[in-house]
């Protein structure tokens, strides 16, 4: 855009050590309900990065001696300023992913308070262990201590969610932050921003530096005195970030893509399962690592589900994320809505049948979003399941349907994939529930229920889904590190 343009554009900056930093180059950043440029967003490189790294390495001594209380009364100060603003930070998330004003504000900002509370809430109550050994007239005990810098990634599907889900835990722990956000999505973080000193985070502590994964997330894997990276986003960019990272032996927390089966036994409650099903399908345009994307249907109930959940779909709203009777906001790109798009093409030419959605349906968009990127909930039946609708994560509003008739050949089918992160049983037998939960390869099994989530326990993937898990107790241990002290007596 022209000078004259960008004046009413929204400009970001970089947050280092305390204070706003202008950069030298900036993105465009779309939204992508208009398709219109609406921010500009730094393009930080190598030299930004290494000054948020000096703030946080300097930062560090006083900060990881402070104790946890304190910590602690921060975590929550700062978690009352957002949700004070939550409207506000509500309508930038909406307008900047495309989500629906709806889910901004009932899933996103909210989640993105309870974070905070919740980490300033566990990093009170964790204890070290100790082991007595009378014979040898020893006792042991363990002592953990925060590691240092921590460098956050966070993907551009729910942006303060997880920026949020990863600063918590890592300054709780006493560590301090160099977070970069995805370009895509940078708003609500330099929003954050303008509250930390108002919390009381002291300068340098959290230090966010816009930019791109191949500039900006590059420079903080390689950066040396950055021993941790947690990062949340594609198993093609964590394979890079492994690569880089190996050199100076990090400590890495990946959470990546999945391939989610929905297995639905002919004893389910279809009443809840149909419009949970739909919702764990189409929930924030399907743009969320724990949608459902591939659906197992006993044969005995397959039509009957397939009509009733066809049905539920469709009733599903797409159009102006602002509008509170919308179901379905815009997807992230133009660039992302085409490979979505290409997928629903594939699964037609290999013989699949588009039963309701993209290319089958009329898409009626209001005049302000007709150059959004706008996609129906689609649903897709008759899929092989080598086909890559059923083996590559697709993140956007489609789910495939596909019958079984035997527990074993489900187990079997919905195993095959390189992915492991999330998947959902529905029946009215508990034993096959037990059964079935033990023997997918799965991090997350909801069975009858979707996305309820305790923070207490263990989140992540298996296989290609990701390393390492986050919760209260796993958190505090990627973000601490231990030590076993010996005494004699």
């Amino acid at each position: 855009p022209t000078m004259a343009h960008s004046k009413a554009l929204l400009v970001l900056e970089n947050f280092i050590d305390g204070k706003f930093v202008p950069c030298s180059s900036y993105i465009d950043s779309y939204n992508p309900s208009t398709g219109d440029v609406y921010c500009r967003v730094p393009d930080s490189g190598k030299e930004e990065v290494e000054a948020a790294v000096k703030a946080a390495k300097d930062a560090f001594p006083t900060w990881s001696s402070k104790s946890p209380l304190e910590r602690s009364q921060i975590l929550n100060k700062l978690a009352d300023l957002i949700e004070h603003d939550l409207e506000a930070f509500a309508q930038a998330e909406s307008k900047d992913q495309g989500k629906t004003i709806t889910f901004a504000r009932t899933v996103d900002i909210p989640r993105a308070v309870h974070n905070f509370r919740f980490f300033a809430s566990s990093i009170l109550h964790h204890v070290t262990e100790c082991s007595e050994m009378p014979a040898m007239g020893c006792v042991h005990y363990t002592s953990r201590a925060p590691v240092g810098v921590a460098g956050l990634i966070s993907p551009w599907n729910l942006p303060l969610y997880l920026l949020t889900w990863k600063i918590a835990p890592a300054i709780a722990c006493g560590n301090t932050v160099v977070a970069k956000p995805s370009e895509m999505t940078s708003v609500t973080a330099w929003m954050m921003c303008k509250l930390l000193e108002k919390a009381g985070v002291p300068p340098g502590v959290v230090n966010v530096v816009f930019g791109t994964g191949a500039r900006a997330g590059e420079a903080l894997v390689c950066h040396p005195d950055v021993p941790l990276i947690s990062f949340t986003g594609s198993t093609q960019t964590a394979q890079r970030i492994t690569e880089r990272s190996a050199p100076h032996c990090k400590r890495l927390s990946l959470e990546l893509g999945g391939k989610n089966p929905a297995i639905i036994f002919d004893d389910a409650d279809l009443s809840q399962c149909i419009p949970t099903t739909v919702r764990s399908s189409f929930a924030n345009q399907g743009e969320i690592c724990l949608c459902t994307s591939r659906i197992f249907v006993q044969r005995g109930i397959y039509s009957e589900f397939l009509k009733r959940f066809v049905a539920e779909a469709k009733k599903w709203k797409t159009g102006n994320p602002s509008d509170p009777t919308i179901d379905v906001g815009a997807l992230i790109s133009k660039e992302h809505l085409e490979k979505v798009r290409t997928y629903v093409k594939k699964a037609q030419a290999e013989g699949a049948r588009v039963l309701c959605g993209e290319g089958v349906d009329p898409l009626a968009l209001p005049p302000g979003n007709q150059k959004g990127y706008f996609m129906l909930p689609t649903v897709i039946a008759e899929v092989k399941d080598e086909s890559c609708c059923m083996q590559e994560e697709i993140f956007g509003p489609v789910t495939c349907v596909v019958a079984f008739d035997t527990e074993e050949e489900v187990i079997r089918r919905a195993n095959g994939v390189k992915y492991g992160l999330a998947a959902t049983v529905w029946s009215g037998n508990v034993g096959r529930v037990h059964r079935v939960a033990h023997r997918l390869q799965s991090g997350l099994v909801w069975t009858n229920c979707w996305l309820v989530r305790d923070l207490n326990l263990p989140f992540g993937g298996m296989k290609a889904s990701g390393i390492g898990r986050e919760g209260a107790k796993d958190s505090y241990e990627f973000f601490t590190e231990v030590k076993t002290i010996t005494i004699k007596h």
